[in-house]
């Protein structure tokens, strides 16, 4: 089991423990995400292991934000017929497979900042889109590429989801990092899109994606995390992208790998900054979940906003 698929089995089984899905339903989702080649006696021990433990404390706590009692049923803030924007759903072509994307874009002509989206563990998502859209309100082309385009895409699977992080978690990081590059290759020949000033945001699966991919694509400006894996440590070296990393506080399955990331990162001497949001769980961004905190959303969007615009805009 790679690293990319134990985090997909601990977001599964932290699903299972808030109650989210049945225990046969989380057995099944991790024989989706390992392909199968596990034992029911080391699944069990893999549930064991995974219960969450105390965490270190967090690196850069802000203030508690107050939480968001229950989120809306849809999280759409900025609907795909915006007047200001353009938005569209493309075909990425690759060398081996045609990728399914959505792009959004400002409507004015004009030449923009372009910012590579990736998604979580569900795939490309309504939430996700309106990311992109609530990108292209401040400026930006925004694309997110499907990343279970290989099997016929996200929609494919709308009658049972779980089939998705089952797919991600079969799909080599290899592939997955070289679609992704794909769609940065995309961008990049967009007559409105400012090739040198591409950046990438990405969350929980996709935020793990975001720190790989700039260990691989160092042409990319500036680089937004989510609460994502961490990567090896080995591979930090290879980073020039300014990277910002936005994590929960309490998030047992991701923060106890951010202190050797920060020492990595430091010791290395990389353009980074580290920021955990007290009173926060995983995932605390998406307003379509359950534990979606509306002012720690805001202010870690208004950050992300701020990163970019530090070192994408004149």
């Amino acid at each position: 089991m790679n690293d990319l698929q134990k985090y997909l089995v601990d977001e599964t089984v932290g699903e299972y423990v808030d109650g989210r899905m049945t225990r046969r339903e989380m057995l099944r989702r991790i024989g989706l995400i390992t392909g199968g080649t596990l034992t029911a006696g080391v699944l069990a021990g893999i549930v064991a292991a995974c219960a969450p433990a105390a965490q270190a404390p967090p690196p850069t706590p802000t203030p508690a934000p107050t939480p968001t009692p229950a989120p809306p049923a849809r999280g759409v803030t900025v609907p795909p017929g915006d007047p200001g924007i353009q938005t569209q759903k493309v075909e990425v072509p690759g060398q081996d497979v045609r990728l399914q994307a959505y792009l959004a874009y400002p409507r004015a002509p004009g030449v923009y900042s372009g910012s590579l989206v990736i998604h979580e563990n569900r795939g490309l998502t309504e939430h996700i889109m309106d990311v992109c859209r609530r990108l292209a309100k401040e400026g930006y082309a925004a694309l997110s590429v499907d990343l279970v385009s290989r099997e016929g895409g996200t929609d494919k699977y709308a009658s049972d989801p779980g089939q998705v992080p089952g797919i991600l978690g079969r799909t080599s990081a290899d592939v997955l990092l070289k679609d992704l590059n794909t769609g940065y290759a995309y961008l990049e020949t967009q007559p409105f899109v400012r090739r040198e000033r591409i950046s990438v945001v990405g969350f929980c699966f996709g935020g793990g994606l975001t720190w790989r991919l700039i260990t691989v694509n160092q042409k990319l400006a500036a680089a937004v995390a989510f609460y994502g894996p961490s990567p090896a440590v080995e591979s930090v070296p290879n980073i020039k992208t300014p990277a910002l990393g936005i994590y929960a506080s309490d998030d047992p399955f991701v923060n106890p790998r951010i202190p050797a990331l920060e020492d990595a990162l430091k010791r290395e001497g990389k353009t980074f900054e580290i920021m955990t949001y007290a009173g926060t769980r995983h995932a605390f961004h998406n307003d379509t979940g359950a534990n979606y905190n509306a002012e720690a959303a805001r202010q870690a969007w208004t950050r992300t906003l701020a990163w970019f615009q530090k070192y994408l805009k004149d």
